[in-house]
Formats: structure tokens, C-alpha cells, sequence
């Protein structure tokens, strides 16, 4: 016998159908109104509930979304895949313990899944679980050799462990079955170059531009590690690509580093602007994900940023802070705007500059007369020998302290403070940087 199907039911089902289609369409505002319709016509619909949290999620309304996904869990509480989602609503939000105990509940319910087991064992990484992250990748790999996200996963797990030879093995596995994937070629060359295995490294990024000749990534990499035509600063097409590609797990990886910059930068704001009030007209110059957002906000009437990742500024527009973004090169950004702003800062964005002097000449134009800069920059020795800037093999150029000091001289900006500072820590290694504040004269 055929079940019987109401025609509520089929009603039901084909408003849940056309939201599912728009949603893959990108069509908002339709697939929110055929899922409100399916909740006014079944309030206890979790597959609506969930559907209609994801599309929140996808559009920045996190609060919401975690609202109705939890609502769907309510209804049924094992469901891997809502535990899964909210799982990585959790991440999006800087939720670790919670998102780790959603994973948990996902794997429980359907420990054979790939995609659950991954994202389980990413959270067992950072929360210092490490021996069971490992097994759950080395899982994933056995029953799913072509699921490339465990491997690279994996592989980045092994690096901040110290165990290099496993994961340049865990990547040269995976450029078996995948020869071009790029991310196993990033992580493969970063652990070469963390092992001083140049001749290794150089012969990666030489194969990858026989496969990709215009690779920005590639002919970079190249250049920083045989210092063979070291441009001026990294290429945007470079920066936009990496950037993109680790918008939604940014500031989780940066808080396992113990990222300073933007605490540093505030810190400087504040010694050297006026009491907050809310007064200034400010610019987050390479803004990110927003980090130094909610930190400047005190300050700003109207705050600005800036990026050449729209991924980053999508998780910024998120943080509900900014009045304006704007996806742009940056120096070409400030000097389409004179004297537009009374504060301008830059944390951890000038690294991938090697020559300072557009930059400082693109700020101080931009700035009003007593207008501030803050910025900082990855420092190496400030010996005679030294060159003013100079690329590493990792793709970040550091600055000599006289040198960051000369390009703002040749700016007529007014260097207040120079100081040594600790970015963050990155292979078990604090970074060094300098943290710059300077001022346009007031006259």
C-alpha cells in the first residue's frame, strides 16, 4: 500500500522544498518566507527550525540562528547533522567549548561521518586533546583518503606539535592522491622552510608553477625563499587568496597563537587620543576579521575599514561596529580619501609590506592636521648591515626600527613611540614586533 499523504502535509513539504531551492539559489528573502510558512503551518518542523538557523548564520544574524537551531534540537536532540551545524555556529562565535561539545554529540550519533569526525578532531587539537585529534584524522584518512581538509588539518596539527617529518609525510600522501592541491602544497612548503630544507621547498613551488605559472602564491613563496626579485611588498592577489581562503577559522587560529596586536594598538590609542567620546573619525586599515573593531569603537563617531578580503570583511561586517567597509588595496584607499580621518591604525597588515614610504605617504595625506597613526610592523635587528626590510621564507616581511623610523620622517609624520613588542607566539616562538604611534603636526 502507498501512505496516504494530507494535503496539509504535501503543502508542508513543498514550501520546505521551494525554501531549500532559493536558499541554493542565494535567494534570501524567499527561502526565509517559504521556511516562516512552514513554521506557521507546523511550528515543531525542525527540519525548517534548523534550515531557517543556517540561513541566519549564512547572513551574519548568529543570535538568531543559534536560536532556531537549538529550538530544532529540542525536537531532536541526537541529530548529528543539527549538532554538527551548531557545532560550527559555535566556531564562527568563538565558542570553543561549545562547539566542541556539539561535535561530541554529532560523532556520537554518527561516528561513521568524515565531515563530523574532522571538525571533532580540529576542536580536540586546539583543546589540547592532542593523541585523540590524531587518531580521529588518521580515521578520516582511512575510510576517506580524498577528503583533503582532514589531511591538511592534520598536517597543521603534526607542525604546531614539532612533529615536521610526519606532517611533510601526511602532505606528500595527500599530493599523491590530489597533486595539485594548493593547501597541502602551503603547509608542505611552510614545513620545509621550518626545517631549513630549502632545496625541498624550492623544488615544491617551481613544480607548483610548472602546474599554475601564474600562481601569485607560488612565484611568492619563490622569491622569498631564494631572494630573487623580492618585490616591494606581496602581491594583492596573494594576500586576497589567503586571506579568502582562512576567513571562517581566522581568529580561532590567531587566539591559539596568542594574537596581541590589536590589545597593542588600543593600548597605544589610548595613551595618546583624547579620553574616548566617541569623537573621531577612525580607519582600520587591513581590518580583517575586525578584531580591532570593538576596541576603536569608544572612540570613533564613524569607523571605516578596509581589506582586500571580502571573506575577512564578511566575519567583520558580523561584529556590528563598523560604518563603512570596504574591500580595497589599501595605500590606494587612504589616498583617495585627504584628510578624511583623525585616527588611522594597522595592526598585523603591514607585515606583508616591505617598503614603508607609500604607505606612510598614503596616511599621512589621509589624516588631519593632529591626526594619529598607529600601526605595528614584524621587527628584526636594527644593525648597520641589516637591510630596511626583508622578506622571510614564511611570506612576511620585518622592518629595521631606524627604517620604519625614516619612512615616516620622509612622510612628515612625527614619530611619538617606537616600542618592542611581542605579537604573538607562532611555533613555539615569540614573534617580535614593533609597536609605531606618529602624528601629523597639527599646524
Amino acid at each position: 500500500m502507498s501512505e496516504i499523504t494530507s494535503p496539509e502535509a504535501a503543502t508542508v513539504s513543498a514550501l520546505l522544498q521551494r525554501g531549500m531551492s532559493a536558499h541554493q539559489a542565494g535567494d534570501f528573502q524567499a527561502a526565509l518566507e517559504a521556511y516562516r510558512s512552514v513554521l506557521e503551518a507546523d511550528p515543531r518542523n525542525a527540519d525548517a527550525l534548523h534550515l531557517a538557523g543556517l540561513l541566519h548564520a549564512q547572513h551574519g544574524s548568529t543570535e538568531m540562528a543559534q536560536q532556531l537551531i537549538e529550538a530544532a534540537l529540542e525536537l531532536l536532540p541526537d541529530e548529528p547533522l543539527y549538532n554538527n551545524n551548531l557545532g560550527n555556529l559555535h566556531v564562527e562565535c568563538g565558542r570553543a567549548e561549545l562547539a566542541l561539545a556539539s561535535f561530541e554529540r554529532a560523532h556520537a550519533a554518527a561516528p561513521e561521518r568524515p565531515d563530523i569526525c574532522n571538525n571533532l578532531a580540529v576542536m580536540l587539537s586546539r583543546a589540547g586533546r592532542a593523541d585523540e585529534a590524531e587518531r580521529l584524522f588518521n580515521q578520516v584518512i582511512a575510510v576517506a583518503p580524498g577528503f583533503d581538509d582532514a589531511r591538511q588539518n592534520l598536517a597543521n596539527h603534526l607542525l604546531r606539535r614539532g612533529q615536521v617529518q610526519q606532517a611533510v609525510q601526511t602532505c606528500i600522501d595527500g599530493l599523491l592522491i590530489a597533486p595539485r592541491n594548493r593547501h597541502l602544497r602551503r603547509i608542505l612548503g611552510a614545513a620545509y622552510i621550518s626545517v631549513d630544507m630549502q632545496g625541498e621547498a624550492e623544488a615544491l613551488y617551481r613544480a607548483w608553477l610548472a602546474d599554475e605559472p601564474d600562481s601569485a602564491e607560488a612565484n611568492f613563496k619563490l622569491a622569498a625563499l631564494t631572494q630573487s626579485d623580492v618585490p616591494q611588498r606581496a602581491p594583492d592577489r596573494f594576500v586576497t587568496a589567503i586571506f579568502d581562503t582562512f576567513a571562517h577559522s581566522f581568529d580561532a587560529k590567531l587566539a591559539q597563537l596568542g594574537y596581541r596586536a590589536p590589545e597593542l594598538v588600543a593600548e597605544a590609542v589610548a595613551r595618546h587620543a583624547h579620553a574616548p567620546a566617541a569623537a573621531l573619525d577612525v580607519c582600520d586599515a587591513g581590518c580583517g576579521t575586525g578584531l580591532c573593531g570593538p576596541l576603536l569603537k569608544p572612540w570613533a563617531r564613524w569607523l571605516a575599514g578596509v581589506d582586500l578580503s571580502e571573506g575577512m570583511l564578511l566575519k567583520a561586517q558580523r561584529r556590528g561596529v563598523y560604518d563603512d567597509l570596504t574591500v580595497a588595496e589599501l595605500v590606494a584607499y587612504l589616498q583617495a580619501r585627504p584628510a578624511a580621518f583623525d585616527l588611522i591604525v594597522s595592526a598585523d597588515t603591514l607585515c606583508y609590506f616591505g617598503a614603508l614610504h607609500d604607505f606612510a605617504a598614503a596616511a599621512h595625506a589621509a589624516l588631519r592636521a593632529g591626526g594619529l597613526l598607529v600601526f605595528t610592523v614584524e621587527a628584526h635587528a636594527d644593525e648597520p648591515a641589516e637591510p630596511g626590510f626583508r622578506l622571510h621564507g614564511h611570506g612576511r616581511y620585518s622592518h629595521r626600527p631606524s627604517y620604519v623610523t625614516g619612512a615616516l620622517a620622509a612622510a612628515g609624520l612625527e614619530l611619538l613611540e617606537q616600542q618592542a613588542v611581542v605579537l604573538r607566539m607562532e611555533a613555539g616562538q615569540p614573534v617580535a614586533g614593533r609597536l609605531v604611534t606618529a602624528r601629523r603636526a597639527a599646524g
